[in-house]
Order: structure tokens, then sequence, then C-alpha cells
């Protein structure tokens, strides 16, 4: 189709105007050309290199994802190139609209080299330490006694063997969910990833124990993938880091509640040692057994100290001591009440002889008597009393009416 002839095709398809296939094919042309010349990364899953020119196939580090790969010009590949090689590659897509085709040319390829990937790795552990997910703070505790752990390892290996055997040397009872993933390659991150999802989503399990037997550097990249590790760090369940690879640790072991140094470690780390905490529990039965019992011995010797004083060896002794005082002060009060009462005794007979002394009644009795008149008025004078008045005469021993005459 003629540059006149796309003009005047229809810019919108529809089913009343459907595009021609060679305005399909241009329209992708013309975006695909827009990309220009990029630079990408990924693995050699095949390579041909010849003199001349160089076919092979380039897939993605983490998805099941692949592209076609070829270059005219190999002065900038490498001729020791081979399969499984991790490479970054400036690429130009490419459609051809004859054949419907899309291909990547390839203009340049290099090789990613341990120093590159440390530094990228070292990168990321300083974004993640700068996100505050690599902090202390943020580590959780695990559980003393976990009702079931969750372990993520490979098959069949060395280091699933070495946890659940220790494991269960130090608690026969103890419960595992494992599953098993790759631990190493392109396909192992997603794998890996999405046991982490499962386990950490699984009520039961209280602990996620991360086992490999360590390897090389190349071998333990997946550990320091940054979609992983980023998964491991907003876990709710504890993580447990038991890669076994003291030099050059993956990303894994700084977000990782607890970094184990192999997979034995981690099973004792993670699992208490029956025999030790029957141990622990016996010592803290004695020192019980042993605080008791020296309380309760100190508590005889005080009682038997109590009851060696007098108060106690003999009851009555205060109340016989205090019986003899009350007896004495009843003594004493009782000779002062007799005293008080002769002494007043004399004074009442002394008053006695006194107001008889002075009483007429004691006149009266030698022979005296007094008169009164009818009202009590003692007569004193004859002329006081008239004749034919009635008087009263008091004697020493009762009284006369008399008349006066």
């Amino acid at each position: 189709m003629s540059d006149e002839e796309l003009a005047g095709a229809p810019k919108v398809s529809s089913e009343q105007a459907p595009w021609p296939v060679s305005r399909l094919s241009a329209t992708l042309k013309d975006w695909i050309d827009r990309l220009g010349m990029l630079w990408i990364e990924g693995e050699l899953a095949s390579i041909k290199l010849g003199p001349t020119n160089m076919f092979g196939e380039l897939r993605d580090l983490q998805i099941e994802n692949s592209i076609s790969i070829h270059s005219w010009n190999v002065a900038k590949i490498p001729n020791d190139l081979k399969q499984g090689d991790r490479v970054i590659a400036l690429i130009k897509p490419a459609f051809w609209p004859k054949g419907g085709k899309l291909t990547m040319q390839v203009f340049e390829i290099r090789k990613v080299g341990l120093g590159e990937l440390l530094e990228r790795i070292e990168r990321l552990r300083a974004q993640l330490t700068l996100e505050g997910l690599t902090s202390i703070e943020r580590k959780q505790p695990l559980p003393f006694l976990p009702n079931k752990i969750g372990l993520i390892t490979g098959k069949d290996s060395d280091a699933e063997k070495d946890v659940l055997q220790n494991a269960k040397l130090r608690w026969p009872d103890v419960q595992f969910r494992v599953i098993h993933t790759l631990v190493q390659g392109d396909k192992a991150a997603p794998e890996i990833i999405q046991a982490i999802k499962t386990l950490d989503q699984d009520p039961e399990v209280d602990v996620i124990i991360i086992a490999r037997g360590g390897g090389s550097f190349l071998d333990l990249l997946v550990f320091s993938d940054e979609q992983l590790v980023r998964t491991a760090a907003n876990a709710k369940t504890p993580i447990v880091s038991a890669i076994g690879h003291e030099n050059d640790r993956p990303v894994l072991d700084d977000v990782a509640d607890l970094r184990a140094s192999t997979p034995t470690d981690a099973a004792k780390r993670v699992v208490p040692d029956v025999i030790e905490e029957l141990h622990k529990l016996q010592q803290l039965r004695d020192r019980a057994f042993m605080r008791v019992a020296t309380f309760v011995q100190n508590q005889i010797d005080m009682i038997a100290q109590l009851r060696s004083r007098p108060i106690l060896a003999n009851p009555y002794t205060f109340i016989d001591e205090q019986s003899v005082e009350i007896e004495r002060a009843v003594f004493m009060i009782r000779d002062r009440i007799d005293q008080k009462l002769t002494r007043e005794a004399m004074h009442v007979s002394h008053l006695r002889q006194q107001v008889r002394s002075l009483s007429p009644q004691s006149t009266l009795d030698r022979g005296y008597s007094v008169v009164r008149d009818a009202d009590g008025h003692v007569v004193v004078d004859v002329d006081q009393v008239k004749s034919g008045q009635k008087l009263r005469v008091r004697l020493a021993k009762g009284e006369l009416p008399v008349t006066a005459d």
C-alpha cells in the first residue's frame, strides 16, 4: 500500500470500515520504530554465535517470558557467551510488514559481572535500610513454642533434612508445613514469593523458615531479589532466613526477623530443646521447693523462739503477776477506806455530841418545857398570854394542850 493509499484508509477500524492488513502492518511498524534502541537485561536461554552473525533467545530473570534475538555484526558481542549467562543487551525492535515478523536486532551485549551484581545488591540493601525495612524495631519476636512451622526449601534437600531432623530431636511433637520450591535460578523467586504468601495466610503457621544449604554467590542471587525481599519484609508471620552463606550474605538476611547461620541453627533457634526445658523446669521446681522449705523452717524457728519466751512458756505468769498487784491494790484501797470511815465516824460522833449539847431537847430532858401559842410562837413573857388562851407545852417527851387561867 502506497503512502497515498494509507492516507486514504480509515483512521479508526470498525466493522463497516475495517483496516487492510497493510494498514495494520504499517501502524505496528510505526509504533515499534518509535521505541528506538533499548537496553534490556536477561539470561541467555540459548545462543549460537557464528563468524558474522548471532542467533539466540533471551529469557526474563523473574517470569516465564523470552524473546528471540539476532545480530549481523558480532564485533561487540563477546565470543565466550554461553547458555545461562546473565547479560544486558542493546537492541532495536523491528517489525517486517511483508512477513508480519517482529525481530530484535542486537548491537551490543555485555555480561553482568559479579562486581555489578554486588553493586546492585548493595544499592538495594541501602534502599531497604533507608525505608526502615532492616531496622531492629521491625523485627518480630519468635514464639517460644510455635504451633506449626512453615518451611520453604528445595525438595529432598539437605537443608530440609537438617531442619526437620534437628527440630524433631529438640521437640518430637513439632509440626511442619513444608512447601518445596526452586532455590536458585530465574524461576525460584516467584515460587518462593508465592510460598511465603501461602504460609503467611495460614493461621496455624507461627513462624516461616526459608532454608538452603549454602552455595556460590550466583546460586544465592535469588535471595537478593527485590520482590522476594519485600514480600518477606511485609509478612505478618516472623521470617527466619537460613541460607547458610556467611560471606556476601543475601539481602533476605537483612529483612528477616532472624538470621540463622545454617538450617541446623534455624531449627535450634526456632524450636526449644525439650530436655533443656525439662531441666530448667526441674531447676525452677528445686528453687521453689528450697525457698518454700527455707521459709517454713524460718517460721518454725521463729515460733520456737516465741514459745521459749517466758510469756509464752507460762501464759499465766502475767496473770499471776497482775493478780498479786490487784490484791495489793485492793488491800490498800480497803485499808484507806477503813481509815477514812474511822476518821469520819469519829468526826460524826464529835458533831453529834456538839449537836446534843446545843439541842433544846437536852434542856427539856432536865425538866424544862417550852410554851407555844396556837400559831407555834414561843411564849417568853406572861404578858403575851391572855386568860383562856389555848397553849401547847413541849415537854421532854410529848406535848400538853393547856388553857391559860
